[in-house]
């Protein structure tokens, strides 16, 4: 596979402590390389998509048994809709680590391919209770977005109503969890309510992480019109034009080129990767009733026995309420953070 370049000013140290960790496993150059490419991830995945996801393809090919490696990668293929090969991600790093962190976004994966009744179904196991504060806000955000791919408003505005919803503290996810109880409140024809929420959200939103505040304008009517309109902008005559047309010296991007990384790229470690195309994740084939709590046992994962036990129906909302309008896209609706690091290459917790 053909390296991509890397900016000198990307050295690999910015990754978090434990990602190193990990990679403490690797050749030291090797590791290097990895590292960089991860921060690369990282950089990218807001704004281009496509271009960590190459990056993450890279990384995968280097050092396909670490764990932060192999998440990262899925990270990046949800961030491009690429749910199943996202979801073979996921599982194999939650092989190798045992963690349940990834859980809501596993579930949000089986949305994404069409399955909300399985994303129901996780939604009532007893990984959930594993999970922190942040981890069981995000599997009810997508247990609702669920229930509304279903056509069940009713029950998704249940399944938001929560402690962490009521609360008036701001936390990390409050502006999406009001703007998610907003918005199916509007779907619902609850537009008074949803206005009122619509501002809940703008309040807690500091970082302009939802556009609750144009939701709410546009339920007040509010329309933004371009002020300079067609003028010419101050200061900027058309013989300026010349001026402005200076090229910029392209930044070395030059990789750093060794040789333990070329022997891992040409050695075709392809048979560490996981082909997405043989995952058998078995299709959910049962309606789910919006009063029906999802309670019935998952199949195992990656061949593990899922653990017995009843299912709690707390997150998967258990409120009756058909809608008869189509659900909402899936983009958008879970709120799921990615990727696993940072822009500054640190990995992040749900």
């Amino acid at each position: 596979m053909k390296r991509l370049p890397i900016p000198e000013d990307v050295t690999g140290e910015e990754i978090d402590k434990d990602v190193r960790q990990e990679l403490l496993s690797l050749p030291k150059t090797l590791a290097e390389d990895v590292a960089r490419n991860l921060v690369m991830v990282a950089r990218l995945i807001d704004e281009d998509p496509e271009g960590a996801y190459g990056y993450s393809r890279v990384a995968l090919r280097l050092a396909s048994r670490v764990a932060a490696v192999r998440e990262a990668a899925g990270f990046a293929a949800y961030a491009t809709q690429k749910y199943s090969e996202a979801l073979g991600e996921f599982r194999a790093a939650r092989r190798m680590t045992g963690n349940t962190e990834l859980w809501p976004v596993m579930a949000d994966c089986e949305r994404g391919l069409g399955r909300p009744e399985k994303a129901l179904d996780m939604a009532g196991e007893p990984e959930v209770h594993k999970l922190d504060k942040a981890g069981q806000v995000e599997m009810r955000l997508v247990a609702a977005g669920a229930r509304r791919d279903l056509g069940q408003t009713e029950a998704a505005i249940v399944t938001l109503q929560s402690p962490e919803l009521a609360s008036n503290s701001v936390q990390p996810w409050t502006a999406r969890l009001r703007y998610a109880y907003a918005d199916a409140l509007l779907e619902a024809g609850r537009e008074d309510e949803a206005r009122e929420w619509f501002a809940k959200a703008v309040e807690s939103d500091k970082d302009g992480s939802t556009d609750a505040s144009d939701r709410l304008a546009e339920l007040d009517g509010v329309e933004f019109t371009d002020a300079l309109g067609d003028e010419e902008e101050p200061g900027f005559e058309a013989g300026d034009a010349g001026a402005e047309a200076d090229s910029r010296e392209a930044a070395d991007v030059t990789p750093s080129a060794s040789a333990e990384t070329d022997a891992a790229l040409d050695e075709g470690t392809d048979e560490d990767l996981v082909d997405v195309e043989d995952i058998d994740v078995e299709d959910v084939v049962e309606t789910v009733d919006a009063d029906d709590v999802a309670d019935t046992d998952d199949e195992a994962i990656d061949g593990e026995d899922p653990d017995s036990g009843d299912a709690s129906g707390d997150v998967a909302g258990d409120s009756s309420g058909d809608d008869d309008s189509a659900s909402a896209g899936h983009d958008g609706d879970s709120g799921i953070d990615a990727p696993g690091i940072d822009d500054s290459g640190n990995r992040t917790d749900h």
